[in-house]
């Protein structure tokens, strides 16, 4: 099987995955609304019912449009890379991403599917439950934010670097002090903490110029944000420069990487001496 998708495909794709992530969301809502338990998984993670509740929905989803592709989602990701490696195309999932941040009750988790061909996501779905929000990413089709509460559209697109200090969005719970050593090298800046996917998407709307992440992320954490990011002009880059990519080891964590708005900017300078921390 080919991993070329038109681009009719891929939008109709990127629609219908939208209704089944909200779907996801209202699910993970009604857990939210009350008490649940929090369990820990083997890589001390934790997993709630809504983490679940949301996998069952998206793979059931997912598995049922045409044309069929696997799904790999965290809640079922025990795969041998010999099988996924011959994938061509596949569905990558995060039911409930920022569990921390659901736990805690702040709102910042999102719901994230992206459709991978060959090493790249092509489509991709971000939503945000509480915020009755989405992004959507289509690589070769731009980028659309999506206010549910309003039933509002907006194209998106990345914005340039122009004078006045750089501003970086970074995590929330996971900053560290290599987030810090690459912003000093800045020439000025100022910070914004966010949790989730939702880092990216405030790279993808022009809110911020960079995101910049160490230590350990999985696959399913970045592909479908990395894709609304592309679509909307920017770009995710490994320390050595080159693009963040999926499936290609048997590992699914990825290296430490930097989303950027301005693609076209010489990025190289500020990455230059961090390793770049294959996993």
């Amino acid at each position: 099987m080919s991993s070329a998708i038109d681009t009719d495909t891929l939008r109709r794709l990127a629609d219908a995955t939208l209704t089944l992530c909200r779907e996801a969301g209202e699910r993970i809502l009604r857990v939210y609304a009350r008490d649940f338990d929090v369990t820990t998984k083997d890589d001390d993670s934790p997993l709630t019912e809504a983490d679940q509740a949301a996998h069952e929905h998206l793979a059931t989803g997912l598995a049922a449009l045409g044309p069929a592709f696997p799904v790999l989602s965290e809640e079922d990701a025990d795969i041998p890379f010999e099988t996924r490696r011959s994938w061509p195309v596949y569905w990558l999932v995060d039911p409930l991403d920022g569990t921390k941040e659901f736990i805690k009750k702040n709102g910042e988790f999102t719901v994230n599917v992206a459709l991978v061909a060959g090493d790249r996501p092509v489509a991709g779905v971000v939503h945000a439950p509480v915020l009755e929000r989405s992004w959507v990413g289509v690589a070769g089709d731009g980028a659309t934010r999506i206010d549910h509460d309003r039933d509002h559209r907006r194209r998106i697109h990345t914005r340039n670097r122009g004078e006045g200090p750089w501003t970086a969005v970074v995590s929330r719970s996971h900053r560290g002090e290599a987030v810090d050593a690459l912003l000093e090298r800045l020439p000025g800046y100022e910070t914004t903490s966010m949790g989730s996917s939702l880092k990216f998407c405030l790279v993808a709307e022009g809110a911020a110029d960079l995101y910049p992440r160490f230590g350990p992320t999985s696959e399913w954490d970045t592909a479908a944000a990395q894709c609304v990011v592309e679509a909307a002009g920017g770009t995710v880059l490994r320390m050595d420069g080159t693009p963040l990519r999926y499936n290609t080891k048997p590992s699914l964590l990825n290296p430490d990487f930097l989303a950027v708005g301005d693609a076209a900017a010489d990025w190289q300078p500020y990455l230059e001496g961090f390793p770049l921390n294959e996993r």
